[in-house]
């Protein structure tokens, strides 16, 4: 059985800050109800990682977010991208209803402030501390409103 809610983080290590989401994951405290996924880009075969979840929490890096970090509600839409292997988190959520022909589950987008973004570099120190922000909203308010 799969677990209720699913945490996506997506981006790249190598890319300094833009490896905010895979570290949020690695670092977020587990539950048995909450699955974590970590990937360097959205693509559409992750709608079916989506299919039995009541929510999903995508985690990504912002370039010119409010810091610390920002959650937004999403909701199924049009993504814009260079490549057919590339979706916003809005985008898959329309994917999934495509699919399944279903509603997708609530989702929501932690977007957390990243500065640095140059390849070879590593977390800066700014997005460390937002890290650490969005990972205490994560254990206090997410993990409270998550709870069976």
């Amino acid at each position: 059985m799969k677990a209720r809610v699913l945490v996506f983080g997506w981006g790249n290590p190598s890319r300094g800050d833009d490896g905010l989401g895979a570290a949020f994951v690695g670092e977020a405290a587990r539950r048995s109800d909450v699955e974590m996924l970590v990937d360097y880009q959205l693509q559409p075969e992750h709608a079916l990682d989506l299919v039995g979840r009541d929510e999903v929490l995508f985690v990504d890096a912002s370039t010119s977010g409010k810091e610390p970090f920002e959650v937004f509600e999403l909701t199924p839409g049009p993504h814009v991208t260079v490549s057919t292997h590339h979706l916003s988190p809005g985008g898959l959520l329309a994917v999934y209803q495509r699919v399944t022909g279903k509603p997708p589950p609530r989702a929501r987008l932690l977007a957390i402030r990243g500065w640095q973004f140059g390849l070879g570099e590593q977390l800066s120190e700014r997005a460390r501390q937002n890290l650490d922000a969005a990972l205490g909203w994560w254990r206090s308010e997410a993990g409270a409103a998550l709870a069976p």
